[in-house]
């Protein structure tokens, strides 16, 4: 059995199917709209870097290349050990297994903190973001971006499988907080329709998907997403 974090939220996606979402880190985003609106809105040149649900630390090594330190925390942790490895040749990269709520990392010591589709769902989120207020230091800033269930097919989907999920009760869960918004207009673009295919069987229930799939020509998906940010 891995070894989960205490607390951790069970990810469907990438702790069941780790390397379908490889292809899907892959795919996303492919002009990096997400980085450039980050990096506009808190560049990271030399700072310390923390990135919340790293998986198997995809991100990790572009943010090493122009950050001074990045550190990668991952609740999973066979995960975890999949980022460590990734970044074995990098000096400036650390990464631990735990969870959003719960960081190992001292008081004011990250300049900037982001979380990609993990933990900071809205309501229920609220221990993390006491984290992000504990370890931010001042003059840094810190950034969740997720799918905008608001907008397009893929929003329509992720509503079909999730009809819990209330963006209006997300929505005013960031305002109450102080975070602003911004919305991205990602997309994924696939070398092959196969695994196209498998990234949306992992992402949806099992008929939203094939209805998915049937909906979708070609190799790439319109993927609506909102960037949430707050300086601290």
């Amino acid at each position: 059995m891995p070894r989960i974090a205490k607390g951790a939220i069970p990810s469907p996606n990438i702790w069941n199917a780790p390397q379908v979402y490889e292809l899907e880190n892959r795919a996303v985003d492919p002009e990096g709209a997400a980085d450039a609106a980050m990096r506009e809105l808190r560049p990271w040149d030399g700072a310390t870097v923390l990135d919340i649900g790293c998986g198997t630390g995809y991100h990790l090594p572009v943010l090493a290349a122009a950050a001074s330190g990045v550190i990668g925390v991952e609740p999973h942790g066979d995960l975890a050990a999949l980022a460590r490895r990734r970044c074995a040749g990098l000096p400036n990269v650390a990464v631990h297994a735990a969870a959003a709520q719960d960081l190992p990392l001292p008081d004011a010591s990250v300049d900037v903190a982001m979380a990609r589709w993990a933990y900071f769902f809205g309501p229920g989120c609220e221990p993390g973001l006491r984290e992000l207020s504990r370890v931010v230091r001042r003059g840094g800033a810190a950034f969740v971006l997720d799918l905008d269930a608001t907008r397009g097919s893929f929003g329509r989907w992720f509503s079909h499988t999730v009809p819990a999920y209330s963006p209006r009760d997300v929505e005013a869960f960031w305002v109450r907080h102080g975070w602003q918004r911004r919305p991205l207009d990602l997309r994924m673009a696939f070398e092959r329709r196969a695994d196209l295919e498998a990234v949306l069987r992992i992402e949806f229930a099992p008929g939203v998907a094939e209805q998915a799939i049937a909906e979708t020509p070609g190799l790439e998906i319109p993927y609506p997403n909102v960037l949430r940010w707050r300086h601290f």
